[in-house]
């Protein structure tokens, strides 16, 4: 994956001095609050950071100094890119804040094959022999982290913009970050909602729902909205971030398709996730609906009947994944992955942006979209 180094390191270090600033300060109210800081700090160690990759890269594609080299291999210095990696530790902790969330909603016990936050704050409770229910102290605790999390992304985004001179800039950056948040919660909302709703909406509206989730849900937010924030902060031209907005919407639909495959066959090694975590869940995903479009009447009561039902085993994933195969859905997907790969290339070819963004943003969309199972 064509992943910068130093990008990597200088965005964890941001957020670990920014962590350990709030731990000094959760501790200053109470001791007992060293447990929610450990739980951010567990969940902003590692990932893909393709957020806050979209996001420098958005910010190093435009402006009228955009570079024909990367910065952070020709010896600039932290105090010239605090501003832009503030910011990207800001879409870092929206990110965990967003996880932390989704699995609350999804009853999720794992998260990069590691509890995720409700279960381990209900273990926790269990290990010190606290009164009460494990599980409604989980629950309860880790709404309060995700909400922290949002709070201290906020911050970061709020101290990256403090650091640049140009003031209409720095407000459309944070323009572009209110934008995003409003998108992925609207996003969450639906993806919910057509779990639950599905049944009493026409067979017909089915798939431009599911398109409809990934694009508010996971699209946008995963590449679109970094880039346009970055592409913001540097003062891009109207035209440059709207180059980049068609080059990352596409790109963002492909990578949530791939992460839907993911979600049914993914190696639980690698996606840290139990094999078909999406199915007992009952994901109305663009896959799923793929599934029931194309299988016989009989088959797809057969799969409805299945889907969503968390104590499925493992012979009942297998048959499940047997008929996603066999339905030809994966190989529908596999073709509209490439289409909006194509389309997020295509797109990116003309953009009137630095030849070196240009490289760099198009070896991203390859890592982004072909993580295998």
């Amino acid at each position: 994956m064509p992943v910068s180094p130093r990008l990597v390191d200088l965005v964890q270090s941001r957020l670990d001095d920014f962590l350990a600033e709030r731990g000094e300060e959760l501790r200053g109210i109470a001791p007992d609050l060293e447990i929610v800081n450990d739980g951010a700090r567990r969940l902003l160690s590692g990932g893909k950071r393709f957020r806050a990759l979209f996001c420098y890269w958005g910010w190093r594609a435009v402006g009228a100094e955009a570079a024909e080299f990367d910065p952070l291999d020709e010896g600039s210095t932290e105090a010239d890119l605090a501003a832009i990696v503030s910011i990207a530790a800001g879409l870092e902790a929206f990110h965990a804040a967003a996880l932390v969330h989704d699995d609350i909603m999804d009853n999720s016990d794992l998260r990069r094959g590691q509890p995720s936050a409700h279960r381990a704050f209900g273990f926790l409770h269990n290990e010190r022999g606290w009164d009460g229910s494990a599980d409604a102290y989980g629950l309860s605790a880790a709404l309060l982290l995700g909400d922290v999390l949002l709070g201290w992304s906020d911050q970061l985004v709020d101290d990256g913009v403090a650091r640049v001179d140009d003031v209409a800039a720095g407000r459309a950056a944070r323009a572009e970050f209110a934008r995003m948040r409003t998108e992925v919660m609207a996003g969450q909302y639906l993806d919910i909602f057509e779990e639950m709703a599905w049944r009493t909406v026409p067979e017909s509206e089915h798939l431009s729902r599911a398109q409809r989730v990934i694009v508010f849900k996971s699209a946008k937010y995963s590449v679109e909205a970094p880039l346009a924030i970055g592409a913001s902060l540097a003062g891009g031209s109207l035209a440059q971030i709207a180059a980049l907005r068609d080059f990352g919407l596409p790109l963002g639909i492909a990578f949530q398709l791939r992460d839907d495959l993911l979600g049914v066959f993914g190696d639980p090694s690698v996606t840290g996730k139990p094999a078909g975590d999406d199915l007992r869940e009952g994901k109305r995903t663009v896959l799923v609906t793929l599934v029931r479009q194309k299988l016989p009447a009989s088959a797809a009561r057969v799969f409805d009947e299945l889907l969503g039902d968390r104590t499925l085993d493992s012979d009942q994933i297998a048959m499940l994944q047997t008929a996603v195969r066999d339905s030809g859905a994966v190989d529908h997907v596999e073709r509209a992955i490439a289409h909006h790969l194509t389309q997020a290339r295509a797109a990116l070819a003309d953009a009137p942006i630095s030849r070196s963004a240009r490289e760099e943003l198009t070896a991203l969309a390859d890592a982004a979209t072909t993580r295998t199972f």
